[in-house]
């Protein structure tokens, strides 16, 4: 069964920084394959965060460039994104997703800017 458990969500200030993790279990983490980051606010669609490939390509949304940091750990099951400057806009429930012939969604992590 395959399972993307999230962590490292919470409540943070205007321009304070998180960190999110996700580790992959029950997926055979070999041949070409993208991780990534999406989210979702309250009213809008699931949106791009970010994404690295196994050749270790990555690809931002233009609203985080510059602000935000994805990363694989050493294991290749698991994959980061480090959240710095962070705006109200920010606000969020963040997916993990893993991507090959088709998509595996996390359960979300729940990112709150407060102003």
């Amino acid at each position: 069964q395959v399972q993307l458990v999230e962590s490292g969500g919470g409540l943070v200030q205007v321009g304070g920084s998180l960190r999110l993790s996700c580790a992959a279990s029950g997926i055979i983490v070999t041949g070409l394959y993208t991780m990534g980051w999406y989210r979702q606010a309250p009213g809008k669609q699931r949106e791009l965060v970010a994404a690295i490939t196994t050749g270790g390509a990555t690809n931002y949304g233009d609203s985080v460039k510059g602000r935000f940091t994805i990363s694989r750990g050493n294991a290749k099951n698991t994959v980061y994104l480090q959240m710095n400057s962070l705006k109200p806009e920010d606000t969020a429930v963040y997916y993990c997703n893993f991507r090959r012939t088709g998509d595996y969604w996390g359960q979300g992590a729940q990112v709150t800017v407060s102003s």
